[in-house]
């Protein structure tokens, strides 16, 4: 007994220890299988490595998990496209599949066809994005005929057309007025949000004017524009950078072709705004910048501007009368990597595509430092940019019928993101 009395205060330490060491042990196991064998562990390694190290994201993969990871090579295409050029590849992955199968978007039927409304004057120059989207839209599955169902409404109304037809700016303004207030007095959708959940589309700078006269269709509504830029009232988070593209493309698209690219840096055009004006005024006889004060003269040749981009690395990208350009789509669709010169300009799909991935992003004052800036950067950063060029040129593409990532499908991508937001 007195045996027994003297093991009593040890006893129930005993099962208590052999508890932590099996939970120790246990712990070790189990954090040395998740390392060697998760699905989800690869994939955060590789993104993490892609843009805060230098290792290559298969060299990661096969330090860290002996082998048992696939190699870059044999990595399904699509997740190495989405890799590079995205601010979140995996999640804009699953947005954009929810998209296609669930975003609906109802037009409303009022107007005149035959003057101002539906699809504008043509789908050629420089506000051809608004022709292509008013086109694009009635091709696509994203219509709905019961606006019960629709997530968002479409105002068809297209100041480019109104503009081809030769309607002044002011009376531009009243027809908008009046036909958006025909709207809300005809139909409850607009007054269950004030018209949060409606959108118009307008590439003209004369577009986003002429809808002043309606101070809730500005401050509400969804605006998808060219001129994104903040002195016209633009809101970055409820607004959509409309991309502003000159087609159809003289030549075919550039590609892996970066021997031929001798010119450090190009730019020709009219001297119409004050970056422009000085662009031309510190680098015009430039031996190594190609900077002209207008356009390539046909007379010289045909089709050399174009051509142009072909051999050059850099090409300047500096705000004209509004902060957008057609001369960002022509650069990344020739190869050649778009400068972006502009202050306050929120870049088309700015918030899918990681921009600094495949272009240079400078303020005004970046002008007199032009050159050094791009002469500084490395030939491996530079081969970096081009390769993601090329990857983005699907975005900067309209068709008709238009097909999966071209423009048209990345504006419809950003409102259904904006949709989000909406509440009723």
């Amino acid at each position: 007994m007195s045996g027994g009395k003297q093991s009593l205060p040890s006893s129930p330490m005993c099962p208590l220890r052999r508890c932590l060491f099996c939970l120790a042990f246990l712990t070790l196991i189990s954090f040395t299988c998740f390392s060697l064998k998760s699905p989800y562990f690869p994939p955060f390694l590789a993104y993490s490595s892609a843009s805060s190290s230098s290792i290559p994201r298969a060299q990661v993969s096969s330090e860290k998990l002996g082998g048992a990871e696939p190699s870059l090579e044999e990595k399904p295409e699509a997740e190495e496209r989405l890799s590079d050029i995205y601010h979140s590849p995996q999640v804009f992955g699953l947005n954009y599949a929810e998209m296609e199968t669930k975003f609906k978007v109802y037009i409303y039927s009022d107007g005149d066809p035959n003057t101002f409304y539906h699809t504008p004057r043509k789908l050629t120059g420089k506000y051809a994005s608004e022709g292509y989207f008013f086109q694009n839209i009635r091709e696509s599955g994203f219509l709905t005929d019961d606006p019960d169902q629709a997530h968002l409404f479409f105002i068809p109304i297209s100041c480019h057309k109104m503009r081809g037809k030769g309607t002044s700016y002011e009376n531009m303004t009243i027809i908008v007025q009046n036909y958006v207030e025909s709207l809300i007095a005809k139909y409850p959708y607009w007054n269950r949000t004030l018209g949060a959940d409606h959108f118009f589309v307008t590439c003209h700078d004369v577009g986003v004017r002429a809808t002043e006269g309606l101070p809730l269709l500005v401050k509400n509504s969804i605006r998808v524009v060219c001129s994104p830029s903040y002195d016209v009232g633009f809101i970055p988070h409820k607004d959509v950078a409309l991309p502003q593209v000159l087609q159809p493309f003289a030549l075919p698209a550039g590609g892996n072709d970066v021997k031929n690219r001798t010119t450090l840096g190009f730019w020709a055009g009219h001297r119409n705004s004050k970056i422009r004006v000085i662009l031309a005024q510190v680098w015009e006889n430039d031996t190594d910048l190609y900077i002209l004060n207008n356009r390539i003269n046909r007379a010289i040749g045909n089709l050399l501007y174009q051509k142009k981009f072909y051999g050059t690395k850099f090409c300047i990208c500096p705000g004209g009368s509004q902060v957008n350009s057609a001369r960002i789509a022509d650069s990344i669709h020739y190869g050649c990597i778009p400068v972006i010169l502009s202050n306050y300009y929120d870049l088309p799909f700015n918030d899918v595509l990681d921009w600094k991935k495949f272009a240079v992003i400078l303020k005004e004052n970046d002008v007199y430092q032009l050159k050094q800036i791009l002469k500084d950067i490395p030939y491996q950063q530079f081969l970096a940019l081009h390769r993601n060029l090329v990857k983005v040129q699907k975005h900067f593409q309209w068709n008709s019928p238009p097909i999966k990532y071209d423009a048209f499908h990345m504006v419809m991508y950003d409102l259904w993101l904006r949709h989000h937001v909406i509440k009723y």
